[in-house]
C-alpha cells in the first residue's frame, strides 16, 4: 500500500537539488535538502513514540523546519495540527486537550506555559524556534536523512484544522489525504502552475491558505517559493522580479497599492496574483488593474473544504465574485429553512460536494450531522448567489444575517453602497439588539484620506434601500477588527456595540 499524499507531493523530489525555498537570509534550500531535513524530523517523531493516527500539535514561527514537520507527519502517517501563533496558552489548552495531541511542538519562549498544559494532558513537549533551534531539531540531528514512508489510504486522516470558533466551541475539521491531494491537483491545473513557477509566499502556514493551497500546489508542481516570515511590502517588492505568482489576502494588495514603488514595471514579471481568505473590495480590483494592467484572481475556500471556486485563469475575472465551482466540485444555493435549491440569482446558503470536502468534525458527531448531509453536501453557512453569468457571489455568513422586525437584511449589499461613497475606505454592517425590532442594522465605517459625509451616506441608503435596511446609526472607527487572515471580525463589532439601543425609540 502506498502513501498517496507523500508519493505525490514529496517522493518525486527526493534527491533533487533544484531550488525549493528561497529564504530571508539569502540562502536557498533545495527540494532534496528539505526532504532530508523532513526525514530526520520523521525519525525524531518515531523515537518520541508517535504512531500512525496520532496527533501532533504545532505552534511555532514560520520556518523551513516548521514546513518540514508537516512533511514528516505525512510521511509517518501522523495527523498534523497547525495552530495559530497568536493563540495564548489559555486558548491552546482546548485544542491540545480536544485533539488528544500526543506531541506538542512550540516556540522555546512558550515552553514553560505549554508545559503546564501538557503536564496534565500527558502529551510530550518539544520546542522549535524560528531559526531552527530547540529540542526538536536537536533530537532530529542524530537521525538518518532517509526514512521509511508509512503506507496510508486516501481516506486516512492527514490533518486537523480548527475553525475560528466565533460562535460556540471551535470545531476540529478532519481532512483526509484525498481531501488535500485532490484539491492540490485541481488548483495546480486550473491556475497553470508548473516547475518554472516561483511563488511569493508571505502567508502563515497554520492556515489552509498558506499550507494546503500555496505549499501543496508548489510541492505538487515542483516549483519554488520565496518563503518570507510575514508580509512586508518592501521585501515583496524587492523579491517580485524573481517571482511569477503571489497568493495573498486583500490586505496584501491594498498595502502594495499604497506603496510608491509598486508600479506597472514592478509587477511586469508576474503572471498571476491570487487573493482569498477574505472578500476583496471592488475598488481594490479596479485600482490594481489600472496600475498594473493585471486583474487579481479571487477564489473561495473554507477550513472544511480547502478551495471550492475560482475566477477563471483564462477569461473574465469578475470583481465582487469568487468565480465558478472548481472541476470536481458541485455547488448549489439552497433555502436556509427547507434545504431546497433556490432560483438562480436568489440568495441562499451555499452547499458544496466533492473530493475536497472534509470527513467531519473531530468528536462532534451531532455537529457533523447538522452540517454534512448524508448525500455528501456540506452546508457552508455562507450566504451567496449565482449570478446570471454563472459566477458565485458571497454576500456574507449566515450568522451575519440581520433579521429586523421580521425582515431579512444582507449586510453585503449595504456595505457595497457605503464603500462607494466619497471618504469611505471600507465598512461593516452589523445587527445589534433593538428592543422594538429585535435587531437593527448599524454601519461601522473606516474613513479614507478625507472624512466621509455621514449625511450623504444616509441619503444614499435612503435612496437605494427599503427603510428597514437603513443603518440606524453610522459609527466612525480607525480600523475594522480582523483575524490573522484578514477577515473582519463582526462578532467583535457586535459585542462592542451591543448596548447601543437600550430603550424603544420613537
Amino acid at each position: 500500500m502506498s502513501n498517496p499524499l507523500f508519493d505525490a507531493l514529496f517522493t518525486p523530489h527526493i534527491g533533487k537539488e533544484s531550488a525549493f525555498l528561497h529564504l530571508e537570509d539569502g540562502t536557498t534550500l533545495s527540494h532534496g535538502a528539505f526532504l532530508r531535513k523532513a526525514a530526520q524530523i520523521g525519525g525524531a517523531l518515531v523515537n518520541a513514540g508517535l504512531l500512525p493516527g496520532d496527533r501532533l500539535a504545532l505552534q511555532v514561527t514560520k520556518s523551513p523546519e516548521a514546513l518540514a514537520v508537516y512533511a514528516a507527519c505525512v510521511q509517518k502517517g501522523v495527523i498534523f495540527l497547525p495552530l495559530n501563533t497568536a493563540y495564548t496558552a489559555h486558548e491552546l489548552e482546548y485544542f491540545i486537550e480536544n485533539s488528544g495531541a500526543k506531541l506538542v511542538i512550540c516556540d522555546p519562549s512558550k515552553a514553560s506555559d505549554i508545559a503546564e498544559i501538557t503536564s496534565h494532558t500527558g502529551a510530550q513537549l518539544l520546542t522549535l524556534g524560528g531559526d531552527g533551534s530547540g529540542t526538536l531539531m536537536a533530537a532530529a540531528a542524530s537521525q538518518p536523512e532517509t526514512t521509511q514512508t508509512i503506507p496510508r489510504r486516501g481516506d486516512d486522516l492527514a490533518a486537523f484544522l480548527y475553525t475560528s470558533g466565533t460562535t460556540g466551541r471551535s470545531k476540529g475539521a478532519m481532512l483526509t489525504q484525498d481531501n488535500l491531494l485532490s484539491n492540490a491537483k485541481v488548483l495546480k491545473a486550473y491556475w497553470h502552475f508548473t516547475q518554472a513557477d516561483v511563488l511569493l509566499h508571505a502567508l502563515p502556514i497554520f492556515h489552509t491558505h498558506g499550507l494546503f493551497v500555496a505549499s501543496n500546489v508548489m510541492l505538487l508542481c515542483g516549483g519554488a517559493m520565496i518563503f518570507m516570515p510575514a508580509f512586508n511590502p518592501d521585501t515583496i517588492l524587492a523579491q517580485m522580479p524573481r517571482a511569477s505568482a503571489m497568493m495573498g489576502v486583500p490586505t496584501f494588495y491594498t498595502r502594495l497599492l499604497a506603496h510608491e514603488r509598486f508600479t506597472r514595471e514592478a509587477a511586469a514579471h508576474m503572471r498571476l496574483f491570487i487573493s482569498g481568505s477574505a472578500p476583496m473590495l471592488t475598488e481594490t480590483h479596479v485600482q490594481f488593474e489600472a496600475l498594473t494592467g493585471q486583474r487579481i484572481l479571487e477564489r473561495y475556500g473554507m477550513t472544511e473544504t480547502n478551495m471550492n471556486t475560482s475566477n477563471p485563469y483564462a477569461g473574465m475575472r469578475k470583481a465582487g465574485t469568487v468565480g465558478f465551482p472548481l472541476p470536481g466540485v458541485e455547488l448549489k444555493v439552497t433555502n436556509q429553512k427547507t434545504g431546497e435549491e433556490v432560483a438562480q440569482g436568489e440568495i441562499g446558503v451555499i452547499e458544496v460536494r466533492g473530493a475536497n470536502v472534509f470527513k467531519g468534525y473531530w468528536q462532534m458527531p451531532e455537529k457533523t450531522r447538522e452540517e454534512l448531509r448524508e448525500d455528501g453536501f456540506f452546508i457552508t453557512g455562507d450566504l451567496g448567489l449565482i449570478d446570471r453569468d454563472g459566477y458565485v457571489q458571497i454576500v456574507g455568513r449566515g450568522k451575519d444575517l440581520i433579521i429586523s422586525g421580521g425582515y431579512n437584511i444582507y449586510p453585503k449589499e449595504i456595505e457595497m453602497l457605503i464603500d462607494d461613497q466619497p471618504g469611505v475606505k471600507e465598512s461593516a454592517v452589523i445587527g445589534v439588539p433593538h428592543p422594538d425590532f429585535g435587531e437593527t442594522p448599524v454601519a461601522v465605517v473606516v474613513p479614507d484620506a478625507t472624512a466621509p459625509d455621514l449625511d450623504q451616506i444616509t441619503s444614499a441608503c435612503e435612496t437605494s434601500f427599503a427603510r428597514f435596511k437603513h443603518p440606524r446609526k453610522i459609527i466612525i472607527i480607525d480600523a475594522l477588527p480582523r483575524n490573522t487572515m484578514g477577515k473582519v471580525q463582526k462578532n467583535a463589532l457586535r459585542d462592542d456595540y451591543k448596548d447601543l439601543f437600550t430603550k424603544i425609540e420613537s
